[in-house]
């Protein structure tokens, strides 16, 4: 499978992932293209080791000298069928090239490792694509902006009214936690999974987050009200910036105000960590998400999707906003917490 694809002037061929050394060589190329966590080789090895989904890729190559990278997971599915995600559990991935050729290449020696792999989907979340792929710019926005020099002057940051929600968290009973332990763990996955089920989504499997805070630079944030754990987020850190990536609260947090505690909260944590942006992350555009991120003084910034299809498949649909899933959330919000996160992550881990 490493025999390179012979596409132009650039040699495009399948990384190894298991060789130090090539892994050490990409990770060297998107640190000096200041590119997103996700395009890491040790992201997609600790989805692999989390989920089962292989991690992939595609390196470019002129002579020497390395001019292009296409992050990928093998995504199977016994639902939603099979796919290359760029990349797999992100927000962010896609292409990275120095080169316009080198992009190209890549696509089109994707489409062929996908062919090949019985993958009829390939999912590029970021980066460019050929002509002929198709391209949406309005399913999803992006939300970052600096942090401030205080924490006065964070608060002061925030449009007035979500201010004063913050404030009545401040005011509220709650302690707030900063670990990477068992108990900082335990703690999140028992709001997490408890959220997800409240919206009708399966919960990942356990040891993708576990496998993820032991690859990267990570923490979990827990808001507890007398002992119990109320809300949580757990962030990654990369390039300067915070992301509170997979995070949420029980249904108490709202009146106790924990998840707007919990934001501010991080944001104070970010800076003293020496960070200087808040990356609030991705939203489904027009969603209450989206919406309360806009409360913060956050501005969303149209993302674009790439997808390419094989010739006589139809296009793959996991979202769970999808009208073709509807029935499922419906059942699945009413479901025992138990069952469902005994039974979620089986399901989750195919959704890529």
């Amino acid at each position: 499978m490493n025999a390179p694809f012979a596409l132009t002037s650039e040699v495009v061929r399948l990384a190894d992932l298991r060789q130090p050394d090539e892994v050490a060589r990409i990770e060297g190329f998107v640190a000096e293209q200041r590119a997103s966590l996700f395009h890491r080789p040790a992201w997609l090895r600790a989805v692999e080791r989390g989920t089962g989904q292989a991690a992939l890729g595609l390196v470019a190559e002129k002579g020497a000298t390395l001019t292009g990278w296409l992050p990928l997971n093998e995504i199977h599915s016994p639902i939603f069928g099979r796919m290359l995600a760029s990349s797999g559990f992100a927000v962010g991935g896609g292409v990275l090239a120095t080169r316009e050729s080198a992009a190209v290449s890549l696509c089109r020696a994707a489409e062929e490792l996908a062919l090949r792999r019985s993958c009829p989907t390939i999912e590029l979340r970021g980066g460019p694509s050929p002509e002929d792929w198709q391209v949406r710019t309005n399913s999803h926005l992006t939300f970052e902006k600096p942090l401030e020099a205080d924490d006065e002057a964070e608060l002061l940051a925030i449009p007035r009214k979500q201010r004063a929600e913050v404030r009545k968290g401040l005011d509220c009973d709650l302690e707030t936690t900063v670990g990477r332990g068992q108990r900082d763990r335990d703690a999140h996955y028992a709001v997490y999974s408890e959220c997800v089920r409240n919206l009708g989504t399966p919960v990942f499997p356990r040891k993708l987050f576990d496998e993820t805070m032991d690859a990267l630079d990570s923490d979990v944030q827990v808001v507890w009200h007398h002992g119990k754990p109320v809300a949580s987020v757990l962030s990654f850190y990369h390039d300067g910036a915070v992301m509170p990536y997979w995070g949420g609260g029980v249904w108490e947090a709202r009146a106790l105000r924990a998840n707007d505690r919990n934001y501010y909260e991080l944001m104070l944590h970010a800076r003293r960590r020496g960070c200087d942006r808040f990356d609030f992350g991705r939203s489904k555009a027009d969603s209450g998400h989206a919406a309360f991120k806009h409360n913060w003084g956050f501005e969303g910034v149209p993302l674009s999707y790439a997808s390419w299809t094989a010739p006589g498949h139809e296009a793959r649909d996991a979202d769970p906003n999808s009208g073709k899933h509807a029935a499922q959330v419906s059942v699945w919000k009413r479901l025992p917490l138990g069952v469902a996160n005994r039974l979620g992550p089986h399901i989750a881990r195919g959704l890529g």
